[in-house]
């Protein structure tokens, strides 16, 4: 009885102890967020005080500031914030249920799907912005559809999955190519604006809808960390402990797409955020629990901080999509050299 008492206590103790951890990484990386919302309204081609932010956001006068930080900063780094925890929360959920680090957005065709359809508003349609987003988020959730019905085959398997996805993304791309070449002046700058991935549009409307999403469709997907998780052990498994995987997968995965889909209207696609978030987040948090929540908050703080850099550090202004594109590329490499090595397994 007494050796089962202490097992019980140990595996007690061991619990909490992972808990504790993964609320230090969640505190540590709410922590690094904060410290660049905060570098990011005070500091930059005009540096203000934190007691001007301060009254800025109180709605008080603080003179120069009211349109510096208020109307350019401050929408900006919320829809930095938004923008960056859809696409970090999202793509980990790929990751998570696909068992593959490949299942991201940026590589199965969801962003892709996106960025052809707005290309063809902007270029052969010459829609408005909100015409554009609409299309954008109707085209992504489509081309996500598309690929998740033909990787079916009496199940879902996250490497064909990504192998489609691959090839749909080739496909669209060349559509994007060709909107390009047929782009007049103007609308061939809309069109890289959107599809390089930048956030000088912010403003409050634009960052609303969004915001909404993240919080709605964030705690839908939050709310089925358990579910997710035990998906990482197989599907006979997860069925065995009581989960129908098929239909938990598909409801899941067509949640994450519809809140990457709001996030890429709003923002076009920023590149590798979604792919990258996970990976960081698992090295990070280790086996301390799920990895939804931390990841999100890493997405946050990879698209913050990107941002600044390529606004105030860089010999040129760049959109993010530029600086995130630099670290992802080399990761994604990385990635295919070792599937390579290892003879297909990540």
């Amino acid at each position: 009885m007494s050796a089962e008492v202490s097992t019980l206590s140990r595996v007690r103790t061991a619990r909490i102890g992972r808990l504790r951890r993964w609320w230090a990484q969640v505190v540590l990386l709410a922590a690094i967020l904060v410290g660049l919302v905060v570098l990011t309204l005070t500091r930059g081609d005009t540096n203000y005080s934190l007691a001007e932010v301060w009254r800025v956001i109180r709605g008080v006068d603080a003179g120069g500031a009211d349109f510096i930080v208020g109307t350019l900063r401050l929408p900006r780094v919320v829809l930095a914030v938004v923008a960056g925890a859809a696409f970090g929360l999202a793509g980990t959920t790929f990751q998570t249920l696909l068992r593959n680090p490949l299942a991201s957005p940026d590589v199965v065709g969801i962003t892709a799907g996106a960025s052809a359809a707005a290309s063809v508003g902007i270029v052969s349609l010459g829609w408005s912005d909100t015409q554009v987003s609409l299309l954008a988020v109707t085209a992504g959730m489509a081309v996500a559809l598309g690929v998740y019905l033909l990787a079916w085959r009496g199940g879902l398997h996250g490497t064909r999955l990504v192998l489609i996805g691959i090839g749909v993304a080739a496909m669209l791309q060349s559509v994007v190519a060709i909107q390009l070449e047929e782009a007049g002046r103007g609308q061939l700058a809309e069109a890289l604006r959107w599809l390089t991935g930048s956030l000088n549009g912010a403003t409050w409307q634009v960052t609303t809808p969004p915001t909404i999403a993240v919080v709605v469709l964030g705690a839908v997907l939050l709310s089925r960390t358990r579910e997710i998780g035990v998906g990482q052990l197989g599907d006979d498994a997860a069925n065995a402990l009581g989960v129908r995987v098929d239909r938990s997968r598909l409801v899941t995965i067509m949640v994450a797409v519809t809140l990457i889909c709001i996030a890429t209207a709003a923002t076009g696609p920023i590149a590798f955020v979604a792919f990258l978030a996970g990976p960081i987040t698992a090295r990070l948090m280790g086996n301390s629990g799920s990895l939804l929540l931390p990841a999100a908050l890493t997405g946050a703080v990879l698209v913050v901080g990107a941002d600044w850099v390529g606004q105030n550090l860089l010999p040129h202004r760049y959109p993010v999509g530029v600086v995130t594109g630099v670290l992802g590329a080399p990761y994604l490499l990385y990635l295919i050299v070792r599937v390579n090595r290892t003879g297909g397994h990540l």
